[in-house]
């Protein structure tokens, strides 16, 4: 009985570390990114929505198919700041932000206020 509650619980707060990502998920198929030549393996992503709060690799969250916790800062955050400091931050007409690195391509970053 002890070993059933125990289990019960652990799936109890495995389903809380994932109620907070998107519920809307697709297929990426592999590609090679041509601005470095390297091939990105498949993998499941959130749908695109106005926010990164809910995607799989923002802090806090959890992909559900890899069990990898997210690394991103959220939109918003103070940490959010951090990227690409000294960098001259543009918002795109759909809202995203980014900054041009030194190869001369855009870099998403968080939203910032």
């Amino acid at each position: 009985m002890k070993k059933f509650m125990f289990l019960l619980g652990c799936l109890a707060f495995s389903s809380l570390a994932y109620a907070q990502t998107n519920s809307s998920t697709r297929y990426q198929s592999g590609y090679y990114k041509p601005s470095t030549g390297t091939y990105v393996q498949p993998h499941y992503k959130t749908n695109n929505n106005s926010t990164n709060q809910d995607n799989y690799s923002t802090t806090g969250n959890t992909n559900a198919y890899t069990g990898q916790s997210g690394s991103r800062a959220r939109d918003y955050s103070n940490e959010a700041y951090n990227y690409g400091s000294g960098q001259t931050i543009q918002t795109g007409p759909r809202g995203g932000q980014y900054y041009y690195n030194s190869n001369g391509n855009k870099t998403y970053v968080p939203k910032r206020r």
